[in-house]
C-alpha cells in the first residue's frame, strides 16, 4: 500500500508540478536528491532537477522545489550541487561470479593507460604478496591500451621487475606473458617436451628451443594457463565476492546479466539479500548446453525443467545461454567459421527445445558465417514454434551485417552488443584487416531499429568499466585513445543502450533502466556531466555515488564540486 501511494503521489508531482498537497496524504520520501541534472533516460529523454525515493522506488521526479516540499524530518537530503545523475548502469553480459574466484588475488589493469603505471602496480603487487607469491591477472587488458608504450612484456623484463615472484599476465584471451619463475612452476623448460595440459604449439620458443615466456594460441591456450593459477580458498569466496561487487558499484554498475551462476556463490548472495546488503542485481544467464550429440538428450531434459523469472528484482534467472551447442561457439580471435550441417542439426534440436520450453535465449554469435547459420536455424524453429515473444538474443555480434540485422528484426531477435575492440582493437585489426574498422557496426545496429543493448563480456575477454565502453561507442577510440572504428553513435543512444535497453535483456524493462516514477531507484551520481563533457573525456567519468534500490552502496568525496 505504501508503494502504491508513493506511485500515485509521484505521478501527481511529476505531472502537476507545484501544487497544494494535504500533508496527511503525502508519503514522506526516504531520500531526495536535488539541485542537479537528472538524466531520466525515459522515452523522451527528459531532464529534471530532483528525484525522490520511498521504499526502494522512485516516487517523484521534477523540480528541486517540488521534491523538497515532500521532505520530512527523517528524509535524507542530498544536495547535488549541479551534479549529473543517470540511471544505474546495466551490463547485459558479464562473467561476474567466475571472477570472484580470483578477484582479490589479481593485478587488474582496467582504466590503466600507461605502461609505466602498470609496471609500478606490478612491482607493488610483488612486494605485497612477498617472495614466492604469484603476481597475475586473467585478462581485462591489452598492451595496446598503454598510450605511452604498447611494447609487449618479455620474460627478461618481468624477471627484472619481480625477480622473486612467478608472474603470469593474461592479455585478454590472446596471449599470456610469463617470467622465468612462472615457466619453472609450470614445468616449461628448455629442450623439454611441453607439459601435456598445454595446447600443442602454444608455448612460444626461440630458435634454440628456449621458451620466450609467451603462451599464444588463442582462448584454449590462455585458459590452460589460467587453470593453473591460484584461486581464493572456498572459505574466502564470500569476502572475494564482496570486493568484486564493491568494484562494480564503484564503476557505476547496479545490475548484471551474469553469465554462469555458481550455486555456492548464489547461496551467500541470497543471504546478503535477506540481510539487506546485496549491492548488485544479479540476473543469471545459465543452462545446460551440450558438447556432443550424445549429450543433447540430457541437455533437452534439463532445458524442459528450467525455470525463468522464479526469483525477484535482486536475484533471478533470465535466459538460457551463453552456448547452445558448444562445437559452434566461435572462439575469440578466430576470423572464419564453417558450421557443419551435422553440428547445426544438433544446434537446432536444442534451440527447438528452448523454444518449446518458452525460454529466453542469449547465445554467443560472433562471425558472419556463424550468425547466418544460426539465423537459418532460428527461422526454421520459428516456423514451428514462434519465437518473437520469447526474448531471443544474439550476443557479441561484432561481425554482424545489415542483411543479418534485417533478418533479426523480422524474427524479433535482439542484439546484445559487446565491443571486443574496446581493448582488443589492435588484435582485431591484425586478424580482420580493414574490416575491423566496422566491428561492431554500432551505427548500423542503431539505425536498423532492432532492440539492442551494450555490455562488456568482461572480465577476461574485455574490460568491465561502463564509461570506457560508452567512450568507445561515442568516439570510436579503444581504451588508451587509439581510434579503431568509424562506427560510432551519439552519447544519448549509447547511454540508452547501457541502461533502458539493457533492462529488457534482464526482463526488467518496467522496473529498471530509467529514472521514472514507480521504477526501482538505481542511479549513479557523476563527477562530471555525461551529456556535455568533451567526448574524449567520457571514459574518465567516475561515480561519486552509486545507489541501488534507494540505498547508497558506494560513495566517494561528494563534498568536492563537480568537474
Amino acid at each position: 500500500m505504501r508503494y502504491r501511494a508513493g506511485l500515485a503521489l509521484g505521478t501527481f508531482v511529476a505531472l502537476a508540478g507545484s501544487c497544494l498537497l494535504v500533508r496527511a496524504q503525502v508519503p514522506v520520501p526516504d531520500l531526495i536528491l536535488s539541485n542537479g541534472t537528472i538524466v531520466t533516460v525515459d522515452d523522451r529523454f527528459t531532464i529534471a532537477e530532483a528525484v525522490a525515493v520511498l521504499n526502494e522506488r522512485i516516487v517523484g521526479v521534477g523540480t528541486s522545489a517540488d521534491m523538497d516540499r515532500l521532505a520530512g524530518p527523517r528524509t535524507r537530503r542530498i544536495d547535488l550541487h549541479g551534479r549529473t545523475v543517470i540511471p544505474g548502469l546495466i551490463d547485459n553480459h558479464l562473467h561476474l561470479l567466475r571472477a570472484a574466484e580470483t578477484w582479490p588475488l589479481e593485478l587488474r589493469w582496467e582504466g590503466v593507460y600507461s605502461r609505466r603505471q602498470a609496471i609500478e602496480m606490478l612491482r607493488a603487487k610483488a612486494e605485497a604478496v612477498g617472495p614466492g607469491g604469484w603476481v597475475f591477472n586473467i585478462g581485462g587488458w591489452a598492451t595496446a591500451q598503454f598510450a605511452d608504450d604498447a611494447t609487449p612484456f618479455t620474460r627478461e623484463e618481468l624477471d627484472q621487475i619481480a625477480p622473486s615472484n612467478p608472474v603470469a599476465l593474461q592479455e585478454s584471451y590472446y596471449q599470456v606473458f610469463l617470467n622465468s619463475r612462472a615457466l619453472a612452476a609450470f614445468g616449461i623448460r628448455p629442450g623439454a617436451p611441453d607439459p601435456p595440459d598445454f595446447v600443442a604449439g602454444s608455448i612460444v620458443r626461440d630458435p634454440s628451443g628456449r621458451p620466450t615466456g609467451v603462451i599464444r594460441e588463442g582462448i584454449a591456450a590462455t585458459r590452460a594457463v589460467a587453470a593453473r593459477l591460484p584461486r581464493v580458498a572456498r572459505d574466502q569466496l564470500e569476502r572475494s565476492a564482496a570486493g568484486l561487487f564493491a568494484d562494480m558499484n564503484r564503476a557505476g554498475l547496479t545490475a548484471i546479466g551474469a553469465v554462469g551462476c555458481d550455486p555456492d556463490i548464489l547461496a551467500f548472495l541470497q543471504r546478503w539479500k535477506a540481510e539487506g546488503r546485496l549491492s548488485l542485481r544479479v540476473f543469471c544467464i545459465d543452462g545446460a548446453s551440450a558438447g556432443s550429440p550424445g549429450q543433447v538428450s540430457g541437455a533437452l531434459a534439463q532445458i524442459a525443467a528450467m525455470r525463468i523469472s522464479d526469483g525477484d528484482d535482486f536475484i533471478d534467472t533470465v535466459a538460457f545461454g551463453e552456448s547452445v551447442y558448444r562445437p559452434l561457439h566461435d572462439p575469440m580471435f578466430d576470423t572464419t567459421s564453417e558450421p557443419g550441417s551435422d553440428d547445426l542439426a544438433q544446434w537446432r534440436r536444442l534451440a527447438m527445445g528452448i523454444a518449446r520450453a518458452g525460454l529466453p535465449l542469449h547465445v554467443h554469435a560472433e562471425l558472419t558465417t556463424t550468425i547466418d547459420a544460426f539465423l537459418d536455424q532460428i527461422e526454421s524453429v520459428d516456423r514451428e514454434v514462434p519465437i518473437r515473444d520469447l526474448r531471443w538474443a544474439l550476443a557479441h555480434v561484432n561481425q554482424i551485417t545489415p542483411a543479418q540485422l534485417e533478418r533479426m528484426k523480422r524474427l524479433g531477435v535482439s542484439a546484445a552488443v559487446h565491443p571486443w575492440a574496446v581493448i582488443n582493437g589492435a588484435f582485431m585489426r591484425e586478424g580482420f584487416g580493414d574490416g575491423a574498422s566496422a566491428m561492431p557496426p554500432l551505427a548500423a545496429i542503431q539505425a536498423s531499429g532492432i532492440a539492442w543493448g551494450l555490455g562488456s563480456d568482461g572480465t577476461a575477454a574485455n574490460q568491465y568499466l561502463p564509461f570506457t565502453t560508452l567512450s568507445f561507442a561515442v568516439t570510436g577510440r579503444m581504451a588508451g585513445g587509439r581510434r579503431v572504428t568509424g562506427q560510432t553513435i551519439s552519447r544519448k543512444d549509447a547511454l540508452v543502450a547501457h541502461t533502458r535497453r539493457n533492462a529488457a535483456f534482464v526482463l526488467r524493462e518496467h522496473t529498471l533502466g530509467s529514472l521514472q516514477v514507480g521504477r526501482l531507484a538505481d542511479m549513479v551520481v557523476l563527477d562530471r556531466d555525461y551529456l556535455s563533457v568533451p567526448a574524449d573525456q567520457i571514459g574518465e567519468i567516475a561515480s561519486v555515488m552509486t545507489i541501488v534500490g534507494g540505498r547508497v552502496v558506494y560513495e566517494s568525496d561528494t563534498s568536492a564540486p563537480p568537474r
